[in-house]
């Protein structure tokens, strides 16, 4: 392949992603037979993407996108891209998709099963991670993409699948007896996706833990039957059966959660790590020990059991729902912010992993 593009992409430090670099390196403005090159529009970086960076290794993300340097990782971010070269029949030049991307300003894919609705990218080193996150959406077919709607989708759209799964994982299981569910983080978008969920079942009390500079935006949603700040856990009632989904990681937390609530918890689903200054193992706890849930593995079974076109009209139908107090006139739960540019992106990503970014907003970011 000839090397006339430049292609600049971000890394992080494995141990530390709060260290990034620019590096550059060079893409073929004519892509080898199988390939297409991607230029990456823009992409969405929250809180989730933190999490892939903590859970890089034992999850596989940093396998998505090979960094130059092995301590070094790429963290995949979801966005729009368009294709500016192709040696794929079916891909034309100009087509826009929509999927799991690097941070970086371009991407070459070896499109696999490619058909109306896009492809999947059949690159040897994807091959063993998790389909879902190798397929490319095709803009012009994808039934649940809006053109004035695209920050909210590169935002919104995964963690709420997440959030949805999350839901449907604990109504498969019975709610493991429990009556009441206790999420951590709960201003973060993939929380307060899974209350809104929780929030419409009957008989399910829902109750967020929040810091306190967050107490207002949260006890605002109106998808948390309670909101408590960390320092007031101990005001749960440990009489009632409850489960705990975990999308901070915050070791001091899950303790103190845990011995607050001891026999009456059922269940303890770890999610995420947007507190990942304060991870810690898990050690010894009162109650039943940290699951960690893998929304894949949620995809794979309700696909089996209902078909894939099920699953994704339920999935529609939920996010029709959540998309209304999102972006309600009044008081929306979302308010975007752009950043273009290497420095200005490099600014954001730095306020996200430092967990100082506002609930509120949602960070769209562009490298080009």
């Amino acid at each position: 392949m000839s090397t006339h593009t430049p292609e600049y992409a971000i890394e992080f430090d494995k141990k530390n992603p709060a260290v990034m670099r620019q590096v550059s390196a060079a893409l073929g403005d004519t892509p080898e037979l199988g390939e297409v090159l991607l230029r990456i529009e823009h992409f969405a970086f929250t809180a989730n993407n933190v999490t892939y960076a903590m859970f890089g290794d034992a999850m596989h993300y940093w396998q998505f996108f090979p960094a130059t340097d092995p301590a070094w990782g790429v963290i995949p971010v979801w966005g729009f891209a368009t294709v500016v070269a192709s040696a794929v029949e079916g891909i034309a030049v100009g087509e826009r998709f929509y999927g799991y991307l690097p941070t970086a300003t371009h991407l070459i894919v070896q499109p696999d099963r490619v058909n109306a609705g896009g492809f999947v990218d059949g690159a040897d080193h994807r091959a063993t991670l998790p389909a879902v996150y190798n397929q490319y959406l095709r803009c012009s077919t994808d039934p649940g993409y809006h053109p004035k709607r695209e920050a909210e989708q590169m935002i919104l759209r995964p963690l709420f699948f997440t959030s949805f799964l999350i839901d449907d994982f604990l109504d498969d299981n019975g709610f493991f007896g429990a009556e009441r569910v206790i999420l951590s983080s709960a201003s973060s978008k993939t929380a307060y996706g899974t209350a809104f969920c929780l929030s419409q079942r009957k008989n399910i009390e829902v109750v967020g833990l929040t810091s306190a500079k967050n107490l207002d935006f949260v006890r605002a949603l109106g998808c948390y039957h309670q909101v408590l700040t960390y320092d007031e856990i101990d005001a749960l009632s440990p009489t009632i059966a409850s489960v705990y989904v975990d999308f901070s990681g915050n070791a001091d937390v899950r303790r103190a959660l845990h011995t607050q609530v001891a026999d009456g918890l059922k269940y303890s689903a770890s999610i995420g790590g947007t507190d990942w200054q304060h991870l810690g193992k898990v050690g010894e706890l009162p109650g039943p020990r940290p699951t960690l849930f893998f929304a894949p593995s949620q995809i794979k079974k309700r696909s089996a059991e209902w078909g894939n076109a099920t699953l994704m009209g339920r999935l529609a139908a939920a996010w029709q729902s959540f998309m209304v107090p999102v972006t309600r006139p009044d008081q929306p739960w979302l308010q975007i912010v752009h950043a273009k540019g290497p420095a200005a992106s490099l600014a954001a990503m730095t306020e996200v992993i430092a967990g100082k970014a506002k609930p509120e907003e949602g960070h769209v970011l562009s490298l080009g």
